[in-house]
């Protein structure tokens, strides 16, 4: 039986917008995205992000910083009972300034390379599963990928995962 998921953006959903994030001190959660997480690993879901990073392309900061910071996400999160079962980033720009990077490709949202990748090697029901992100381009992206997709405008996180959960997916994934 195929796993459902929820697609979470990371700058702007999961913590607060810092430009070119990749340093855990700069780093904090949104509110609510900690017990979002574990509400989501409680319930079944899958937990897998996704996340354009064009710092990498632009020499900001290369791959290791990201991985880093998500390393040091779960950390985190293993302190209050939670986890994130994947994550996915594009290092991809157009306007990039580190050639290995600086390109045009299906990964980066809008495009929906991240989702269907992540959706192949975890075995995931798209039609089960939930994308929230904070910008056009993540619901873009779910669309072209089969995911129903929720806008997350602020405010209490974990209560948007909860309604987006019970209006997209049924009653039975109330709180």
């Amino acid at each position: 039986m195929p796993n459902k998921a929820i697609f979470f953006d990371r700058d702007g959903t999961l913590n607060v917008d810092v430009h070119y994030l990749h340093d855990p001190a700069e780093f904090a959660w949104t509110e609510g995205a900690v017990e979002a997480i574990r509400w989501a690993n409680a319930h079944g879901f899958l937990v897998i992000v996704v996340t354009n990073q064009s710092g990498i392309a632009r020499g900001y900061y290369g791959e290791d910083s990201v991985r880093r910071l998500h390393d040091w996400m779960n950390a985190e999160l293993a302190q209050h009972g939670a986890h994130i079962d994947a994550f996915y980033y594009c290092p991809h720009h157009p306007a990039g300034r580190v050639p290995a990077y600086t390109c045009t490709c299906d990964c980066r949202k809008p495009a929906p390379g991240m989702l269907l990748r992540a959706i192949t090697e975890h075995d995931i029901d798209p039609a089960a599963s939930l994308m929230i992100g904070d910008a056009p381009r993540d619901m873009a992206a779910a669309e072209k990928a089969g995911v129903r997709g929720m806008l997350y405008e602020g405010g209490n996180l974990l209560a948007t995962v909860q309604c987006a959960a019970k209006s997209l997916l049924g009653e039975g994934y109330d709180h």
